[in-house]
């Protein structure tokens, strides 16, 4: 399993993956050491992120392998079908998956996702339009939404 660890206006983020795909994407609360040899395995990731983050990418194409349990899987295909500037509730993934009941689960296996910013668990929010729950943090949530947003807000100053 390879790593890169870059920098992001969020944070520090590591990917790792191998052969396979990309198997994970996280940020980290630490101030980890950038990475300066980006392995050939994971570079395409990286340029992407980068892309993402200057605003350039609005979807992403990349080979992921991500590790979860069959429902896990299922909830974060659900998750790539969410367009980039939209948001779902955790009530409408859930009807999208096939099972209004299974709320609870879905929001589970969405705060489990190992892939950041790839599979968009951030554009799933509350059902009366609050950001709720984010392993990420709240403020990191907002960030991408607004970084997403159509619309994007100009200051007056």
């Amino acid at each position: 399993m390879e790593e890169a660890f870059i920098k992001t206006p969020l944070g520090i983020a590591k990917v790792c993956g191998d052969g396979f795909g990309v198997s994970a994407i996280t940020v980290l609360n630490s101030n980890a050491a950038v990475t300066p040899i980006i392995p050939e395995v994971l570079e395409d990731a990286v340029y992407q992120l980068n892309e993402y983050f200057e605003g350039k990418r609005t979807e992403f194409d990349l080979v992921l392998n991500p590790e979860g349990t069959t429902f896990q899987q299922k909830v974060w295909k659900g998750l790539l079908e969410i367009p980039y500037g939209k948001t779902v509730s955790y009530l409408e993934l859930s009807k999208s998956l096939g099972d209004v009941k299974a709320i609870r689960a879905v929001a589970a296996a969405n705060g489990k996702n190992p892939l950041w910013i790839v599979v968009p668990c951030h554009r799933v929010i509350g059902s009366d339009g609050s950001l709720t729950g984010y392993a990420g943090g709240l403020s990191r949530k907002k960030w991408l939404l607004e970084h997403e947003s159509p619309v994007k807000q100009q200051s007056l100053f």
